[in-house]
């Protein structure tokens, strides 16, 4: 997993330490530097995007974008927190799709509408999910381990971060979507789920790129399909889940930026443009494609239309399978 020096170690090589004056902005916006909330604690996935995302934006934006963390609720807490902000662009969230998609229909009440209180800048990047199983398991491709849990149903185990997290529901997903019966067994974080597959106490993860790869690398798990809709550079061979011949799995973290609602809109095309020159910056490419990444700037509409999707898809999900947290 990503450690905090790992993660100094990606921005330092960014060399984005200068920043460079930018073009005239909307109303002299911004002139002082802009927070950059993030729902969970230095070290992981979100907070690793936007450290790396942050100093290619300030080059941009010609003011410094800092990061400030505030974990809680799987991220909901910096949610609500922007939701409730002022509408001036200083504050802004990198959200998580997790606590903008899935959440809401865990939840019998949330603090805020992802769609009425918020206001959509830019989808950042997704992070795909990948199915591996342990070297315990005689299964070579997808085919094969679906052949093996309808031969034994419920006898497959896949492990997640806990019920109703992310990875719960992309192994619900797969379970909907190959027609199989195989048992959650769910563990307190990434970690955990990981040693647990490595010991052999469960057959399967769909998980996070960066948490398994080195154990994909040396052999340890056996990498059969990716959650995604086409393939990626860090793992060519790897088919997606659709093309093994499970169509309809699509598991993806992914990561959008956010402001308080009633933003002014010259505000917003203004953090808008700054997200997307970050993101096709080389050196903050490589970085995001070197963690499993897959840059993904968008327009506002383009992400309030994918947020839209993935509400519908995981709503379903959630129904289905009767998903709780924990």
């Amino acid at each position: 997993m990503l450690t905090r020096r790992g993660v100094a170690g990606m921005v330092a090589g960014l060399g984005v330490g200068r920043i460079v004056p930018a073009q005239a902005q909307a109303n002299g916006y911004p002139d002082r530097p802009v927070r950059m909330l993030i729902g969970f604690p230095p070290g992981g996935t979100v907070d690793t995007i936007g450290r790396l995302l942050a100093p290619a934006m300030s080059s941009k934006l010609g003011q410094p974008v800092v990061i400030e963390n505030r974990g809680g609720a799987a991220g909901v807490l910096a949610i609500e927190a922007v939701a409730r902000g002022r509408p001036d662009g200083y504050t802004i969230v990198l959200a998580s799709a997790g606590a903008l998609a899935v959440i809401p229909h865990m939840q019998s009440s949330m603090p805020y509408d992802p769609f009425k209180d918020l206001a959509p800048v830019s989808r950042v990047v997704s992070t795909p999910q990948l199915l591996v199983v342990g070297k315990h398991v005689p299964a070579n491709t997808v085919q094969e381990l679906v052949a093996m849990a309808k031969a034994t149903p419920g006898r497959l185990t896949f492990g997640s971060t806990g019920s109703g997290s992310t990875l719960h529901l992309a192994g619900e997903l797969f379970k909907m979507r190959a027609g199989i019966d195989i048992l959650h067994v769910p563990y307190r974080g990434g970690a955990p789920a990981v040693t647990a597959l490595l010991a052999g106490e469960i057959d399967m993860l769909l998980v996070d790129i960066p948490v398994v790869m080195p154990h994909v690398q040396t052999g340890s798990f056996k990498a059969l399909g990716l959650a995604a809709d086409q393939r990626i550079s860090v793992l060519p061979d790897v088919p997606t889940i659709t093309e093994a011949g499970v169509p309809g799995v699509v598991a993806e973290g992914w990561y959008a930026i956010y402001a308080p609602p009633g933003t002014p809109a010259p505000i917003i095309a203004t953090l808008q443009r700054a997200t997307a020159e970050a993101l096709v910056m080389p050196e903050t490419q490589r970085a995001l494609v070197a963690l499993g990444g897959v840059v993904a700037a968008s327009t506002p509409d383009e992400l309030t239309a994918h947020l839209r999707a993935e509400f519908t898809k995981w709503g379903e999900v959630v129904r289905v399978s009767g998903a709780r947290m924990n």
